[in-house]
């Protein structure tokens, strides 16, 4: 059938996708393969339909499908997205996804290239030429879309001969494979679904998982985007797959996905919602306890798997404080010792079966076999950067001691309300002053150097000495250093003992850990609250402004401008600070400033991460796995240039994020 043919079809409700269908996933580096593939009449694949009665699956969009028969599309998704987006110029009516993937498709008449538009490079080149409008523009009228290309007649024939090359690629054939009839049921056409899509763009378990259950409840995928958007905006982003194994646990007590088979619909549907509640209560229960009230300090978000069951089993609630101060206890010790690094669903079993032996003790007891002994030691805080595992330990500790504000001397506890409620991260040794004093990055972002004060304070003390201002700190509210563990021997505050100063802070916030742990563990933390305060209430209220996801606001400029970046391109969202593992051991080989473990269009392309510290041992190991690395912000945006096929301004890239303190 040709291709124009296919999005008539699609134009007028004849090709439909059904619901359990994933929604568009492509980036543009496909989308541009795609086109050049076609205009130059290589192969790109045929499509597998199944027609069927109308009613025998959900079908995805708002508009009823006419005939007798409805067409549904199995294989070939991403391709007649991709298609109709471009040669139409908007997204087809059963679209879910992104459709930057698709928008500003350009074509060079002289180079034959296809690439998305680039101010820089196309707005003032005659020879770059939208690919939508070849398409929507009528034939007769074709030759207008290069109007002042050249004076000479021959290179405007050939760049017409070619501008209609392109032109016809809506009378190319593609085969299409059809499965007819109501013989097949739901079940086996989704089995095909899984089978032939596996040898496409990477699909999980968890994806395929769920493509079974909206066969059967077309409503899966809005009920778990509601509840995850909900989160979102309270200030914690989850993954579609996290929830999803989250409700796993809850429904079979298994963490395998395979287990979902033997779920009908109405279980899984209780089990959600069971699983949102005990969410909720333990979000609740983190912030009541624990002031974590963000997701950058939210960290183990696997453990919550294990301990959602936990509250399911317990009737959503868990009203003795002994047991909610040992949940807590286990929940810190899986995040600091990295328990769901290496083998998340071979660990969440085992954790689940300890769970259903002994409750929580019996999760500690086995924390305690796998980890050996948990105490923490000055070293454990020797990490760099926000992404370190101790760096949510650090925000913990602030919270519920009750530091003080080295400059105005609050207590920054989580119950504060109003402007000072959102904390800062500042740097007790100014960044700018450690690098004129030629420290490299790794130990001016040393944890030990991180403490957190309100913003105000952030941006009054920002680059001051610290001998100066950590004595009149002192002075002005006696004890506020020894409540931020400083040491308050002011020989180490000079620049030359700085790495005396980071080991001695050391040594004091391994002491203020274990203290709480073993208040944690013993139940003696003292009391929050009787009963989880209500969601809308215990999170912080959305913002107006919803900023892309792994935006923060005190992250360094330039790369905050790569994150921005990446949301004005569609492309992956990085994630900042990220733990990357070993797949085997589930060591930690490094903490990446910027990562996209599934690549920058996940399970297409090879994962990235952006190293700003360079770790020679570290980027060997990352080149074993497959990892593609960056030790400059510029090598990545030139790889994301040729990748993406587009032209990047680095200096814009960073010239439009605000400037953080410098401290």
């Amino acid at each position: 059938m040709k291709i124009s043919a296919i999005l008539n079809n699609i134009e007028l409700d004849q090709l439909a996708l059904p619901e359990f269908q994933r929604g568009f996933v492509w980036g543009r580096e496909q989308v541009r393969g795609l086109f050049s593939s076609l205009y130059r009449r290589y192969p790109v694949g045929g499509f597998l339909v199944w027609s069927t009665s109308p009613g025998k699956t959900a079908i995805r969009g708002d508009s009823p499908v006419s005939g007798a028969a409805v067409t549904l599309l199995l294989d070939g998704q991403q391709r007649a997205t991709s298609l109709f987006g471009v040669m139409r110029g908007c997204a087809p009516e059963f679209f879910q996804g992104d459709a930057r993937a698709f928008t500003d498709l350009y074509f060079n008449v002289e180079s034959e290239v296809f690439e998305f538009y680039g101010p820089v490079k196309m707005r003032d080149d005659r020879t770059w030429v939208s690919v939508t409008r070849v398409f929507r523009t009528g034939l007769e009228d074709l030759a207008s879309l290069i109007d002042g290309c050249s004076d000479d007649p021959k290179i405007v024939v050939k760049y017409q001969w070619r501008l209609l090359r392109l032109r016809g690629v809506e009378d190319v054939e593609l085969h299409i494979e059809e499965i007819a009839g109501d013989d097949w049921t739901v079940d086996e056409v989704v089995e095909i679904f899984n089978r032939v899509n596996s040898g496409g763009t990477d699909l999980s378990t968890g994806d395929l998982a769920l493509a079974r259950l909206c066969a059967d409840w077309p409503q899966a995928r809005s009920e778990l985007r509601s509840l995850l958007d909900r989160w979102r905006k309270a200030g914690f982003s989850f993954r579609q797959e996290w929830l999803l194994r989250c409700t796993t646990a809850v429904a079979t007590n298994q963490a395998s996905f395979g287990s979902l088979r033997g779920v009908s619909v109405s279980e899984f549907d209780g089990a959600l919602k069971t699983t949102a509640h005990s969410i909720d209560f333990l979000l609740n229960l983190l912030g009541s306890w624990l002031g974590i009230d963000h997701e950058r300090v939210l960290a183990g978000s696997h453990g919550l798997a294990t301990l959602a069951r936990l509250v399911a089993d317990s009737g959503g609630s868990i009203n003795k404080i002994e047991v909610q101060q040992r949940m807590l206890y286990w929940y810190v010790h899986s995040f600091l010792w990295g328990r769901y690094s290496g083998s998340t669903e071979t660990r969440l079993q085992r954790d689940l079966i300890a769970l259903e032996e002994a409750g929580v003790n019996g999760l500690i007891a086995e924390m305690e076999l796998w980890r050996g002994g948990l105490e923490v030691r000055p070293d454990d805080f020797a990490g760099s950067t926000v992404g370190a595992r101790f760096y949510p330990l650090l925000y913990i500790l602030t919270r519920v001691n009750e530091s003080r504000d080295l400059l105005n001397g609050l207590q920054l506890s989580h119950g504060m309300l109003g402007a000072h409620s959102k904390l800062h991260r500042h740097h007790i040794f100014p960044k700018k002053r450690l690098y004129n004093a030629n420290y490299y990055r790794a130990q001016v972002n040393a944890l030990a150097n991180f403490c957190f004060l309100t913003a105000e304070s952030n941006y009054a003390i920002s680059a001051s000495d610290p001998a100066v201002y950590l004595a009149k700190a002192e002075e002005d509210n006696p004890g506020v250093l020894r409540s931020q563990w400083v040491p308050d021997d002011e020989a180490l505050w000079s620049m030359d003992r700085y790495p005396d100063f980071l080991a001695a802070r050391r040594t004091l916030l391994a002491e203020a850990a274990n203290e709480l742990l073993e208040r944690l563990r013993c139940g003696g933390v003292a009391v929050r609250s009787d009963t989880p305060v209500p969601l809308s209430t215990a999170l912080r209220t959305p913002t107006t402004s919803e900023k892309p996801v792994g935006y923060d606001d005190e992250e360094d400029p330039e790369i905050v401008g790569v994150v921005l970046l990446a949301n004005e391109l569609g492309i992956a969202a990085p994630e900042t600070h990220c733990e990357i593992c070993d797949s085997e051991s589930g060591d930690v080989l490094a903490v990446a400033d910027l990562a996209w473990p599934r690549g920058v269009q996940p399970g297409r392309t090879d994962p990235v991460v952006l190293l700003l510290t360079s770790d020679s041992e570290a980027e060997a190991r990352l080149g074993e796995l497959g990892y593609r690395f960056f030790t400059t912000r510029q090598r990545l945006l030139w790889y994301l240039e040729e990748l993406l096929g587009v032209d990047i301004d680095g200096d814009k890239v960073i010239g439009e994020v605000a400037p953080a303190p410098e401290d």
